[in-house]
């Protein structure tokens, strides 16, 4: 890892908040996210590990117009808010790596009482984990990308309103 100036990179964040964050900012333009799309390796794992492992309801699954043979799949995540999926048979694509446009990882509120539901049946399937800060947990999905399940609000994060 190259070595980076933290003092430097503190002042730049208080200057873009200072620059960007304003009160009385406009509504945004948008409704929300209608959901975020992701690739798996295989259909049914994924249901199995979404639905039943996170409790994440399965709401539809249809042939992906774009490509053949392709299934593309939704989990209902709270507030209207849903995860997709697609498989992409036949593309033999490679397994998941951080890079530079894709998801660090998707976080999904939860109730304190979820939270700790939730990460007692990761512990019962041997999912491996990492807590932070007493209301996060950090695991993979079966193909690698990383989730957060947060027992924050939406719209808070640590204590700090982020909404």
């Amino acid at each position: 890892m190259t070595e980076i100036d933290l003092d430097a990179i503190e002042a730049g964040r208080a200057r873009l908040a200072a620059a960007y964050i304003t009160e009385g900012r406009p509504a945004t333009s948008a409704r929300g996210i209608h959901h975020a799309a992701l690739i798996c390796s295989d259909v049914e794992q994924t249901i199995k590990f979404y639905q039943g492992l996170l409790e994440f309801p399965l709401t539809e699954l249809f042939g992906n117009r774009d490509y053949p043979g392709s299934t593309h799949f939704f989990f209902d995540v709270g507030n209207g808010n849903l995860l997709a999926f697609f498989d992409f048979p036949g593309l033999d694509l490679g397994p998941y790596r951080e890079t530079l446009g894709n998801v660090n990882h998707i976080a999904i509120s939860v109730t304190r009482e979820k939270w700790e539901y939730l990460r007692a049946k990761l512990d019962a399937a041997g999912v491996e984990y990492h807590e932070a800060s007493g209301s996060s947990v950090y695991f993979k999905d079966p193909d690698g990308v990383r989730l957060e399940l947060l027992a924050d609000p939406l719209g808070e994060m640590y204590g700090t309103k982020v909404l």
